[in-house]
């Protein structure tokens, strides 16, 4: 979830003048859902308004259909949706091709993914103010669109 409420990280200013980052202050955001290929730097994200069981279902289908052959693992935390019923019947009709795998608990370090939305959150989210939501899906698919095309850099920085 990349909020519409920006943060300030990282950044210098001089003592007693703190930076103020506007927000145009309607706690909306963009939810993504993604992959990262950790042997090509391939990454797929989606945008979606909400996040439950049938937009992970549905997200899985499209994963599928990207990669036809091979078996696939997802890391995932343990939200309540990646265990959903609803996902029970697909799952079990696609497990020689599927595997999902669930991290311990508060243990987001362990999945690359995260990593990736950290980047997306230094290089394009944060010390930003943006006038609305649709701005920030702009800047956010701008970010996307570009490391899809240095699959290596994605490797070098986040699977190494």
């Amino acid at each position: 979830m990349i909020r519409d409420y920006q943060a300030i990280m990282k950044t210098w200013f001089p003592k007693g003048k703190q930076r103020i980052i506007p927000t145009y202050g309607k706690h909306e955001g963009v939810k993504l859902v993604g992959i990262l290929d950790y042997e090509t730097g391939h990454v797929y994200v989606e945008e979606h308004k909400k996040y439950d069981a049938e937009v992970f279902l549905q997200f899985l289908k499209n994963v599928l259909s990207q990669y036809q052959d091979g078996k696939i693992v997802i890391i995932l935390d343990n939200a309540k949706i990646h265990h959903a019923k609803l996902l029970r019947e697909f799952l079990a009709e696609n497990r020689e091709h599927l595997e999902l795998v669930f991290l311990p608990p508060y243990s987001p370090n362990l999945n690359k993914i995260e990593e990736l939305w950290g980047w997306l959150k230094d290089s394009v989210i944060n010390n930003v103010f943006f006038h609305s939501r649709e701005e920030i899906q702009k800047a956010v698919q701008k970010f996307i669109d570009w490391i899809t095309t240095v699959p290596q850099m994605v490797i070098d920085r986040l699977c190494l």
